[in-house]
Order: structure tokens, then C-alpha cells, then sequence
């Protein structure tokens, strides 16, 4: 599934395709999405100018002069740009058509991502109003964790996790956050002490930038005609290492299922 630091790249990768553009056709070939694509969506953004590429958490948001289109990649979406005349296959469901001569094109094998429109404030949309701060922003610091975090005995992977909480730390970056953070996954949020508060908000941080950083400096090309998205292979301390020594002690990364997910984690370094 696309995580923050994928779909920050992702935004970064079409803005220079679509900021600014007008839009001269929208051309949905399944609107059976997530959420069911609104009929009314190519009236509504035609004629329009893209002048905001923003992100929320995991949604996009294309700012036109009358509303927004909000986008979100799902389980297996992605976005590229291409020609008009580059064929549609099977999984390619929305094109958004811009004054460049250009297509950006939404492919969702899963078709669990979502075209959606609003002609409010995009904050106060029922799918965004309840996010919690971006993690990469002031607003989530170690004092905010840890005055959510009290009382609270479900685990701090789980709890970080929440995107009411904070919107972003999918099940990779919460692993490899706790590690660096030495903060075992199964330890109950409302027992960390401040101090341990600050070290895992560095670490989220951290973790996330270095993964947004990551991205931009190997982003593949969004115009590639094979339609690949410009995801790529993060530095990994313990997901996915189950069985293997620790680069940090060289004790054996151990591997648990969290709310039917898998968890990974150094049984010395988190405690």
C-alpha cells in the first residue's frame, strides 16, 4: 500500500505536469471505486485550472478555481502522466486531461483508491476532518504524544499508527520508528514517559524524512510509458528481517502479528 513518504513522492512527481494546467477533459472508464466516482466530476473540473498539489495524509488534492478533486491511491493505485494517445489498459479507470497535451492518468488494480470532488474546504470533508497532525509538521511533538498517549493501553504501534492520532506512520514506518526509538511494539502507549515521547517522535520524523528524501533523489519518471510508479526501496533495520541478526547488537529480529499485521522487532534494542 502507498505510505505517506510514497505519495509525497507521488505529489511531487505530477506537480510539474499539472500545477497551473487547465483541464480539458476528465474521462472516468470506471467509477466504481472506493467510493463511486461523482458523475458530475468532468462538468465540474473542465474548463478549470490546476492551482494547488497538496497532500493530507494520504489523500492528493488538486486546488481548481471552484472546488477540489480529492484523490487517494488505495491498496495498488498509482498516478502517471502520459500522452493522449497512449492506450488505456484494464486497471487504467480516470484520465484527467490537461492543456500541456498531457494525461494524468490513475491505475488501481484493486480499484480501492477514490476520485472524489468538494466545493468546500477540503479540511473540513468527512474523510479529512478527523486527521490527526502530519507527523513531519510542528504541531506533532513529544508533548502532543504524550498527552494522547496517557490512559491509553492499546500498543504503541497501534496507537502511532492511528491516523486520528497521526496520519502517515503505515505498518513499515512504525516498525522501523520503534526500533530506532528502542521502544518495543507491544509496550502500551500510556506507559511511555516524556522522555521516551521525544525520542519516538524524532524517530517518526526521522524515519519519514529520510524516506521522503530517499525518493526524490531516486524518483523514476512519471512519463515512463510502462506506467511505473516512482516508488522506491527504503533502508530497513527490522521489517520484512525476521531471522536475521540485528545490524545494532546482532541479536535475531524477531516477527509477531499486531491487529492482523505483521510486526518486526529487536528482542535486546526495544524494550
Amino acid at each position: 500500500m502507498p505510505e505517506l513518504p510514497e505519495v509525497e513522492t507521488t505529489r511531487r512527481g505530477i506537480k510539474p505536469h499539472v500545477h497551473k494546467q487547465k483541464i480539458k477533459a476528465v474521462v472516468i472508464r470506471q467509477p466504481a471505486l472506493r467510493w463511486r466516482v461523482p458523475t458530475r466530476l468532468a462538468e465540474n473540473a473542465c474548463g478549470q485550472t490546476v492551482e494547488s498539489v497538496r497532500r493530507r495524509g494520504k489523500y492528493l488534492l488538486l486546488g481548481l478555481q471552484n472546488g477540489t478533486i480529492i484523490m487517494h491511491l488505495g491498496m495498488s493505485g498509482s498516478l502517471r502522466i502520459c500522452k493522449p494517445s497512449t492506450p488505456a489498459e484494464k486497471h487504467d479507470h480516470v484520465d484527467i486531461l490537461l492543456g500541456n497535451n498531457k494525461v494524468l492518468r490513475l491505475r488501481d488494480p484493486r480499484r480501492f483508491g477514490a476520485v472524489l470532488w468538494t466545493t468546500t474546504d477540503p479540511a473540513q470533508h468527512k474523510l479529512l476532518c478527523s486527521l490527526g497532525p502530519e507527523p513531519l509538521e510542528d504541531s506533532f511533538d513529544a508533548e502532543y504524544l504524550y498527552q494522547n498517549s496517557r490512559k491509553r493501553t492499546a500498543s504503541i504501534k497501534s496507537f502511532i499508527m492511528n491516523s486520528h492520532v497521526v496520519v502517515g506512520v503505515g505498518n513499515i514506518y512504525a516498525c522501523e520508528s520503534l526500533f530506532r526509538a528502542g521502544i518495543h511494539p507491544k509496550r502500551k502507549a500510556g506507559s511511555l514517559s516524556m522522555q521516551r515521547c521525544e525520542k519516538l517522535v524524532n524517530a517518526i520524523k526521522q524515519v519519514l524524512t529520510e524516506s521522503i528524501q530517499q525518493g526524490g533523489t531516486t524518483l523514476r519518471d512519471f512519463s515512463r510509458e510502462n506506467g511505473e510508479p516512482g516508488y522506491f526501496a527504503q533502508k530497513l533495520f527490522v521489517y520484512g528481517k525476521a531471522g536475521e541478526a540485528c545490524e545494532k547488537c546482532g541479536s535475531t529480529i524477531k516477527q509477531i502479528t499486531q491487529q492482523q499485521r505483521s510486526t518486526f522487532y529487536c528482542p535486546k534494542c526495544q524494550h
